[in-house]
């Protein structure tokens, strides 16, 4: 069994920073047209297949979930930290969020048209991702999408001891090179169809990367 002792650490910080995070984080309105850029294709891609909901997991207060639905997409949320799904319930009542962790969503196979985990695997160990990304296909529908959009970098191993306005964290984040995430889901059987790599801000070694990527069709 994988170890997933990290989750709670996650799961304790961002139930902390909860209220200031929302304060703090952008909405999509306010994203550089880039990061909007990416989220309409990956919109486009996903209403024109047809092939059921998009999953938003790593919610937070579900703001992006929400610019997705006001974008005609069936979408719901997931999110680690129940203050986070609290929240994002109270901003949003007319959509669905649930507590649950992308290392094992309770969710059928081949049932997604799509799904969205932006700015959330970046706290997983590089460990584990092939096992989020190996649920991230196996609940795809066989020609669903998945966007995939966070920090990235030269293997860079961060432990933060406060964040969102001073409040204590004990999560840890792992920037991986693009390249390394491109294979990954190679590996978990997924096609990718686009990148984009932002560069870094000067004086900052923290990349930005978006990775569109497909479950092949059955033959």
């Amino acid at each position: 069994m994988p170890d997933l002792s990290y989750l709670a650490a996650v799961r304790e910080s961002y139930d902390t920073v909860a209220s200031d995070y929302v304060e703090r984080v952008k909405s999509p309105a306010e994203l550089d047209p880039l990061s909007r850029g990416m989220l309409g294709v990956f919109t486009e891609v996903v209403r024109t297949a047809g092939l059921g909901p998009v999953a938003d997991v790593g919610c937070g207060p579900g703001r992006v979930t929400a610019y997705l639905a006001e974008r005609q997409l069936p979408v719901f949320g997931m999110d680690l930290s129940p203050a986070m799904v609290g929240l994002a319930r109270s901003a949003y009542p007319n959509l669905r969020f649930s507590v649950g962790s992308m290392t094992s969503l309770p969710i059928a196979d081949n049932s997604l048209g799509g799904v969205l985990a932006y700015y959330s695997t970046h706290h997983t160990p590089p460990t584990l991702l092939p096992v989020v990304f190996g649920e991230f296909h196996r609940t795809l529908a066989p020609g669903g999408s998945l966007m995939l959009a966070g920090h990235a970098g030269a293997d860079l191993h961060l432990r933060p001891t406060q964040a969102y306005g001073g409040h204590p964290v004990s999560y840890e984040s792992y920037l991986l090179p693009p390249d390394r995430i491109a294979e990954l889901l190679k590996q978990a059987g997924l096609v990718l169809t686009a990148r984009l790599v932002e560069e870094p801000v000067e004086g900052t070694e923290r990349l930005f990367a978006t990775f569109l990527a497909h479950k092949p069709e059955r033959p």
